[in-house]
């Protein structure tokens, strides 16, 4: 029964991948046929953005009345009728409609699985979990581009991944015995008390813990969204080309966690975390380099290797560090945090490119990872026992 549950969780982190790239994908079209403006693409990001974040900060309390299986099942649906809405809407307004039970369904499932995975399963199957999430998030530009060169029609794209959605909900449901019966529950995770906002910021090391994850989100977007105007603005790519060596960057990360998997059997997350950050630390002072482009090419690969052990070792080590009675409150809030940071740093750089120089990129990144390494360091000290 584990092993059927943890094959139906797998396919539940490719699904939540597919819709992430469909907006972009989809919008240099989607726009013009609804009559938005380019710039419009941003509200709908940040109306899915909060939804995310309201739905991490009430997760344990969503998860203590009605059990990871069923808020998973839920909000799988909740997404999926929401890409169904995207699939026919014709103006701006209905978009927005739409993103509200997309970004809560999202945010719900994200914080949910990852506690769930934390408690029940080993380090390993944390980094895959969240390599797949990248084969997801991999495979919807080419949906999105299957559809609009077959059928010449972006609603197609978000009606395909719609389905996958509904299937997948369906088969939630369905196997909601196993949520149950799957794993062994033990005493010390059934939860306790639900925690109140200001209960959870006074564990010790919460805050760090939250401002670590905080950093880690802003310094992956910001790559990821910023990559290839670094290449244009400071190495002279032509944009087709920068496009297509943007994505070395998720190359590296989805490569790092499946490698991440097999060295979680054999160290500690906390050793993970420290390793990742070192080599970012390497990919980042490859940017520095002025000699030829082909130095932050290759550092934003290693970037990408750093970055793979970070994101999934902070939330697996959490019920340990933490507390099981305590986790989903905790990853909860992580999210939302991690929710924030996607949302503000990469756009404040953007104001830092226009206003000052592109060429800063390296420096901001290093300034994350330098809060990243302390913040974790600062965990590591105020919870030891």
């Amino acid at each position: 029964m584990t092993t059927l549950l943890l094959a139906i969780i797998y396919i539940c982190f490719i699904s939540l991948g597919l819709p992430d790239s469909l907006l972009g994908s989809a919008w240099p079209v989607l726009h013009e046929e609804i009559g938005a403006p380019v710039s419009y693409a941003g509200i709908i990001s940040m109306i899915i953005f909060a939804g995310t974040i309201i739905a991490s900060l009430f997760s344990d309390k969503l998860l203590r009345r009605f059990g990871a299986g069923l808020v998973t099942a839920v909000s799988t649906a909740m997404t999926a009728t929401a890409l169904l809405g995207f699939s026919i809407s014709s103006r701006f307004w209905m978009l927005i409609i739409f993103a509200i039970p997309y970004g809560l369904g999202a945010g719900a499932i994200d914080a949910i699985l990852n506690n769930f995975v934390a408690l029940h399963f080993k380090a390993q199957h944390m980094s895959w979990l969240h390599c797949m999430w990248g084969v997801g998030a991999s495979i919807s530009p080419y949906v999105m581009s299957f559809a609009l060169i077959r059928i010449n029609s972006w609603s197609w794209g978000y009606l395909i991944v719609a389905i996958i959605q509904m299937t997948l909900a369906a088969m939630i449901f369905i196997s909601l015995p196993l949520w149950k019966k799957g794993v062994t529950a033990k005493a010390d995770e059934t939860p306790a008390a639900s925690l109140g906002f200001s209960e959870i910021f006074k564990i010790r090391g919460a805050i760090p813990c939250f401002l670590a994850f905080f950093c880690y989100c802003s310094m992956e977007l910001t790559t990821t969204l910023w990559t290839s105007s670094y290449l244009v603005g400071v190495w002279d790519f032509s944009p087709e080309l920068a496009a297509g060596f943007a994505s070395m960057f998720y190359l590296g990360i989805t490569a790092g966690r499946f490698l991440n998997g097999f060295l979680a059997m054999k160290l500690s997350d906390k050793t993970l975390i420290r390793i990742g950050c070192c080599v970012v630390a390497l990919g980042i002072s490859l940017l520095f380099i002025p000699l030829h482009s082909t130095f932050a090419l290759v550092g934003f690969i290693i970037i990408g290797l750093g970055c793979a052990p970070i994101y999934p070792c902070i939330i697996h080590m959490t019920p340990s560090v933490f507390g099981k009675d305590k986790s989903q409150a905790m990853i909860g809030v992580q999210m939302a945090f991690a929710y924030i940071g996607f949302m503000t740093m990469p756009p404040l750089f953007g104001l830092i490119a226009e206003h000052i120089s592109i060429s800063l990129l390296p420096l901001y990144l290093l300034i994350f990872l330098v809060l990243i390494f302390t913040m974790h360091e600062l965990v590591i000290k105020r919870t030891a026992t």
